[in-house]
């Protein structure tokens, strides 16, 4: 009897011990935006919260804006994992001053990247393309779908903040005068399959595109360097205003992304958790061969999730303790 009192007594303290992991994390919800990175990144976090920390996460539809004022104004979600702060610069930066949001981890190490891009065959071929300008100087290495005595700078569909400052760019850059065309693919499938058609054939191409993304998990693509550092006045006067008649050379600027946690979930977490949140981030490479892995199979994000976290170990374990990390590897 004293010993069944002492097993039952022993079993009661690990229900409680767990009990009491799970009570100091609680539940958690996680902003999961509307693209694929964002996605996966929000089932990542909620399978390595749960399994890993205790926590009772669920994932709940977002969009940067409505998901990161909702976490200021109500404190709700807990977690948004990608938050597009350069999107609402203002806002964030007056949740932090208010000390409703606190600001994790970069999610994104390289910062979102945009601008225009080449197969990465052509810089092997030819080395000595670097910029923009090096890339306009051999219309004859990107010639145009519909005139090969030109060359072709290819960009996205009208609507999109990247297609105005491309045009910008192609203006800015003399793309008329060295013999190039802009071609307007007409949608981000228009935009996607002239990048594949190009690959497959091992063609020419240059253009408009971003990072992460599944397709420069597919195809190996190098980006071009503006030759100029980032004039944020000339950025904001005319590189991203499509009337503007007078565009300047000018960088591209990084979008910075980060996780961003409320002041109140970061309070009763835990250590353990905010110290996973704050060096949990991972590359533009290792983010766009996830996502071409996810596109490949059709997968969901907690497909991604598990196939990150079953092939990419040695990453993904120094971002949390060791402890954790056990209970990761038993719950794959």
């Amino acid at each position: 009897m004293k010993h069944l009192l002492a097993s039952t007594c022993l079993v009661a303290g690990l229900l409680a011990m767990t009990g009491a992991a799970r009570a100091e994390c609680g539940d958690v919800t996680i902003a999961s935006m509307n693209w694929q990175s964002a996605e996966v990144l929000a089932a990542l976090d909620k399978f390595i919260l749960t399994e890993g920390y205790g926590c009772n996460a669920e994932v709940i539809v977002g969009d940067t804006v409505p998901t990161i004022t909702s976490m200021i104004e109500k404190g709700e979600p807990d977690l948004a994992p990608e938050g597009w702060v350069d999107l609402l610069p203002d806002v964030v930066n007056r949740g932090i001053e208010e000390g409703k949001l606190i600001g994790a981890a970069t999610a994104l190490s390289d910062g979102a990247v945009q601008g225009w891009w080449v197969p990465k065959y052509i810089v092997d071929a030819n080395p000595e393309i670097k910029t923009i300008e090096d890339a306009l100087k051999h219309p004859e290495l990107f010639p145009d779908p519909e005139d090969k005595a030109k060359g072709s700078v290819h960009n996205g569909p009208q609507g999109w903040g990247g297609t105005v400052v491309t045009g910008q760019l192609y203006k800015a850059y003399g793309g008329e005068g060295a013999n190039f065309t802009l071609v307007d693919t007409g949608s981000a499938a228009g935009l996607d399959g002239s990048i594949a058609k190009a690959y497959e054939r091992k063609e020419g191409w240059v253009g408009y595109y971003w990072a992460p993304t599944a397709l420069l998990g597919k195809y190996e693509m190098v980006k071009l360097e503006h030759g100029v550092p980032y004039d944020a006045a000339e950025w904001k006067r005319c590189n991203t205003v499509a009337d503007c008649a007078d565009p300047k050379k000018n960088d591209w600027p990084k979008d910075k992304v980060q996780t961003l946690v409320t002041k109140t979930f970061s309070e009763r977490a835990g250590a353990d958790v905010m110290g996973y949140l704050n060096k949990r981030s991972w590359s533009n490479d290792t983010v766009n061969k996830l996502m071409a892995w996810m596109t490949d199979n059709q997968a969901s994000g907690d497909d991604g999730a598990k196939h990150f976290l079953e092939e990419n170990e040695a990453l993904w374990k120094d971002w949390v303790s060791p402890d954790a990390a056990e209970k990761i590897k038993a719950a794959l």
